[in-house]
């Protein structure tokens, strides 16, 4: 046979296919105390590892390779048919999974920073090709396994098999960890895209070490005779058939598991994984497109800047980018931002030349482009020279001048910041001070928190943009929800309760001239329609005359709630 001639060609015996089997067998126990102290020590090595973003203590973690036992025993049990092993052995992986991800969570709950790492972040969005390295490392790690061991073909299984396995496990442990302590959102974000890309794996090296197994016949009559021995004396294998044999679907199980059968089931897990893994492939095309396009325009900006701009007609230097950045504003408007340090400043019109000559090499029309020139003066500036010569108008120059360039600066930055869905900046606050650093506050108005991770990059941004990294950035959140007045029934008057509230609604207009209120007036069936003008009129008349908001900023709507309330909301 093909198979034979195959596996006596990568050195197999019949003595060797005997001794795989029941080593695999023996593999799956759940008394192995080795096993398990393995199982915890890889757990802890590669959430320290992926904690700490060190890629050497995740090498470690796999070089472990607690999981290899079930894993190739999942695959040898779809290539046989072997009912009884693949319940042993989906059994020790569901433990040991369990064990892997509850000490990962313990450890991540009892550490003081947990923060998201380049480590943690590769293995939180799987895509197709992850499924592609998984298949590879099955068929060698299989292979491996499989061949006697000499000389240093033993630690191919252990590389093969736990690289793409324990530190995604733990990837998982560390998702949960992160929504139980602090955000469940992001947590529950980080275990499903872990767990996704420990089960593409999972399902791919089974895959591939099922057709390996297969290829090699290692179950073949004088195997399964030694295996069906063995089974006699032990106790694990022998509670397993006895509990198989007690279900009544023990029999017809036999009967649809046959070759075809597999195959169908484990195409199917793959046909499944596929589409979200596909998906992410795409959604990682598109970030790269992104990406190539972002530098092919900023390769652009900085070459017709250093070709045409940088060196005066008779070739001395003039200026030097100090720092480039893109973005995009309102309908589609690309946004350059060059950082540049010059001994003359550049003029409106070289300005509009650099714009232009940039839009022909973009292949868009200049009116889709902007140009924000942050011009840093060198000590041969004409400006400082005219101001050296002005001594008596150097002082109020420098300190006047500067303060208001910084505070444009940092306008400008802020003017074209954009918070996360649903929050919308409203004003920022700026404290400046000799002795302590730049404090920002940015005031939005939202129906809840930004979250933490969303502050942090917010902030990072704002710094990156001012070159100011010790700058101090907080955010001060308007509840967008402002509260409620409820009404006794059938009348139109305010309670103590509902003026404190509209006294609190008046301060913020008042403080804040770009919102307005929505007042959404609900009526209970059992009231007069008159009522509601009443109750209108009392609110906009209160707000009106004790805190002066004007009725034009007064949005009065009737609700539909069977309610005799007034919902008071912020907007806008």
């Amino acid at each position: 046979m093909f198979r034979d001639k195959f596996a006596d060609n990568l050195g197999i015996s019949q003595t060797r296919k005997e001794q795989i089997y029941l080593d695999i067998c023996k593999a799956v126990t759940l008394q192995d105390v080795s096993y398990w102290i393995q199982v915890l020590f890889a757990a802890g090595i590669a959430t320290l590892g992926l904690v700490l973003n060190s890629p050497a203590v995740i090498i470690g973690a796999m070089l472990i390779s607690p999981l290899m036992g079930g894993i190739l025993a999942n695959g040898l049990a779809l290539a046989a048919g072997d009912v009884i092993l693949a319940m042993r052995a989906l059994i020790n992986l569901i433990v040991s999974c369990i064990v892997a991800i509850s000490f990962a969570v313990l450890l991540v709950s009892l550490l003081p920073f947990k923060e998201m790492t380049a480590e943690i972040a590769a293995r939180i969005r799987p895509n197709i090709l992850d499924l592609v390295v998984a298949l590879f490392s099955g068929a060698v790690g299989s292979v491996a396994i499989c061949k006697e061991p000499t000389g240093v073909a033993t630690s191919i299984p252990g590389v093969a098999i736990a690289v793409a396995l324990m530190p995604p496990l733990c990837v998982v442990g560390y998702g949960i960890g992160i929504a139980i302590s602090s955000d469940f959102l992001k947590g529950l974000q980080v275990a499903s895209g872990g767990g996704l890309l420990f089960f593409t794996n999972l399902v791919a090296i089974t895959f591939t070490a099922m057709l390996v197994f297969l290829a090699l016949n290692i179950d073949n009559n004088q195997v399964r005779e030694k295996v069906k021995e063995w089974r006699e004396n032990d106790p694990e294998s022998l509670l397993m058939q006895h509990f198989l044999e007690k279900l009544p679907a023990y029999n017809r199980l036999k009967k649809v598991g046959g070759l075809p059968g597999r195959f169908l089931l484990i195409f199917s897990t793959i046909g499944m994984i596929s589409f979200p893994l596909n998906q992410s492939l795409i959604q990682l095309r598109k970030e790269i497109t992104l990406q190539q396009q972002e530098n092919k325009i900023r390769g652009a900006a900085t070459e017709i800047w250093q070709t045409n701009f940088a060196n005066f007609s008779n070739g001395d230097p003039r200026s030097y980018i100090s720092n480039i950045s893109t973005t995009y504003g309102q309908n589609n408007k690309l946004l350059i931002q060059l950082q540049v340090f010059s001994s003359k400043q550049y003029t409106p019109e070289e300005q509009q030349q650099y714009i232009q000559l940039l839009a022909n090499r973009l292949n868009k029309v200049p009116e889709l482009l902007g140009l924000k020139l942050v011009e840093i003066p060198t000590a041969s500036n004409e400006l400082l020279r005219k101001i050296a010569e002005e001594k008596t108008a150097e002082t109020a120059i420098t300190i006047a001048q500067l303060q208001a360039n910084f505070l444009q600066e940092i306008q400008t930055s802020l003017g074209s910041l954009v918070l996360p869905e649903p929050a919308k900046l409203l004003d920022y606050e700026i404290i400046t001070s000799p002795i302590e650093p730049l404090k920002i506050r940015l005031i939005y108005l939202s129906d809840r928190e930004i979250s933490k991770d969303a502050q942090i990059i917010i902030a990072d941004n704002i710094r990156a943009k001012l070159d100011y990294q010790s700058a101090k950035v907080s955010m001060q959140r308007i509840d967008a929800n402002a509260g409620f007045i409820n009404f006794a029934n059938n009348k139109a008057t305010l309670t103590v309760t509902d003026t404190q509230i509209l006294d609190r609604i008046g301060q913020t207009l008042q403080r804040q001239p770009n919102l307005s209120l929505e007042v959404t007036i609900n009526q209970k069936l059992t009231n007069s329609q008159k009522i509601l003008p009443q109750r209108s009129q009392i609110i906009v008349e209160y707000l009106k005359s004790k805190w002066q908001i004007a009725e034009n900023r007064i949005n009065i709507q009737i609700g539909i709630e069977n309610q005799g309330n007034a919902k008071l909301k912020l907007i806008v």
